[in-house]
C-alpha cells in the first residue's frame, strides 16, 4: 500500500515542473511579443517622426520663400510710395510758383494780341500793293499775277540759247519794266512792309537737274546785276534798299508749267525768270502760327492739371 502511494507521488512531480515551464515559456513568448510589437511602433513612430521632419523642412522653406517675396513686395511698395511722393512733390506747385506760371501766361497772350493787331494793320498790304502795281501795268505787255504780285519774263526774249548774258534787246526791255515794277515795291508807304524781293530762274525739262539748276540761277543773277547796276533806272536810295532786300534763287525744273488742260511741259513757258516779293506779313502769320501751335495748348495743359 505505501509501495502504491511512493510511486504515485513519483509519477505526480514531474507534472508539476512541466506546468511550470509551459508558463515560463508561454511568458518569454508574450515578453518576445512585446518587445516586438514595441520595436514595429517605435520603427512606426520614427518613420512617422521622419516625415514630419520633412514635412517641416518643406514647410520651412515655403516659408523662407514666402518671407523673402513679402520682403520684395514691401521694398517695391516702399519704392512706389517714394516715385508718388516725388511725383506728387514735383506736381505740386507753390503759390509763388503758381503766380509766376499765371504770369507767363498772361504775358504770352497779350504778346499774341499784339502780334494779332500788328497782323491787322497791315492785312491789305498785299492787296494795295497788287492793286497798284496792276494800275502801273496797265499799259504794258508785262502782266502782274493777281495772286502774288509777280511778273514772268520769258528767258527766250532775255537770253540766248542756253546762255545767261542778257541780250541788248532784253535790256532795254529791263530799263523800262524794272523801275516800274520796284518803282512801286520801294516806294516809302509800302517800303516797311516788304520783307524780300526775289528774282527766281526756271528751266525747262531739257538736260540734266544740275546743269538746269546752274543756266536758271545764273540767268536770275544776271537779271539781279541788272537791278543793281547804276543805269537800272531806279533812283540811289531805292537801289541800296534793293541791295538789301534782294534775293536771287535757282530752281532749275523743280517748277515747270503745263499746257493747258495737259500734263505735257509747256516748254518755252517753263523757261523764265520771276521777279516776286515776300511781305513781313508772312513773317508775322508763321509767328502767330507758332504762338497758337505752342503758347494756348501749354495754357490748356496747364490749367488742367493745376491742382
Amino acid at each position: 500500500m505505501k509501495n502504491k502511494k511512493e510511486t504515485k507521488a513519483a509519477f505526480a512531480e514531474p507534472g508539476y515542473w512541466q506546468s511550470y515551464s509551459d508558463m515560463m515559456a508561454a511568458l518569454l513568448l508574450i515578453f518576445i511579443l512585446i518587445i516586438a510589437i514595441t520595436l514595429a511602433i517605435y520603427k512606426q513612430k520614427r518613420t512617422d517622426l521622419e516625415e514630419a521632419q520633412l514635412q517641416l523642412n518643406a514647410t520651412r522653406t515655403e516659408l523662407e520663400a514666402s518671407k523673402a517675396d513679402l520682403e520684395s513686395s514691401e521694398e517695391e511698395l516702399r519704392n512706389s510710395l517714394k516715385e508718388l511722393e516725388a511725383a506728387y512733390a514735383q506736381a505740386t506747385m507753390t503759390k509763388e510758383e503758381l503766380d509766376a506760371a499765371h504770369l507767363e501766361i498772361d504775358e504770352a497772350r497779350a504778346e499774341l494780341d499784339a502780334t494779332r493787331r500788328e497782323l491787322q494793320d497791315i492785312v491789305g498790304i498785299r492787296t494795295d500793293i497788287i492793286g497798284e502795281l496792276q494800275t502801273r501795268f496797265s499799259n504794258s505787255s508785262m502782266k502782274v499775277d493777281a495772286q502774288t504780285g509777280s511778273i514772268t519774263f520769258s528767258s527766250d526774249v532775255l537770253f540766248r540759247y542756253n546762255s545767261a548774258t542778257l541780250t541788248p534787246e532784253s535790256k532795254d526791255s529791263l530799263k523800262e519794266i524794272i523801275p516800274m515794277y520796284l518803282g512801286v515795291l520801294l516806294q516809302d508807304n509800302f517800303r516797311p512792309y516788304i520783307a524780300e524781293i526775289i528774282i527766281e530762274g526756271h528751266t525747262d525739262t531739257d538736260g540734266t537737274y544740275q546743269s538746269n539748276m546752274t543756266l536758271s540761277y545764273n540767268r536770275a543773277n544776271s537779271v539781279a546785276k541788272f537791278c543793281l547796276n547804276d543805269e537800272n533806272g531806279l533812283p540811289e536810295e531805292q537801289t541800296a534798299e534793293l541791295q538789301r532786300l534782294l534775293t536771287v534763287n535757282g530752281r532749275s525744273f523743280s517748277n515747270p508749267i503745263y499746257e493747258m488742260n495737259s500734263d505735257k511741259v509747256d516748254m518755252a513757258a517753263s523757261r523764265r525768270v520771276e521777279i516776286k516779293f515776300r511781305l513781313k506779313e508772312d513773317e508775322m502769320i508763321n509767328k502767330i502760327t507758332e504762338i497758337l501751335n505752342q503758347a494756348p495748348g501749354q495754357d490748356s495743359d496747364q490749367d488742367q492739371e493745376e491742382p
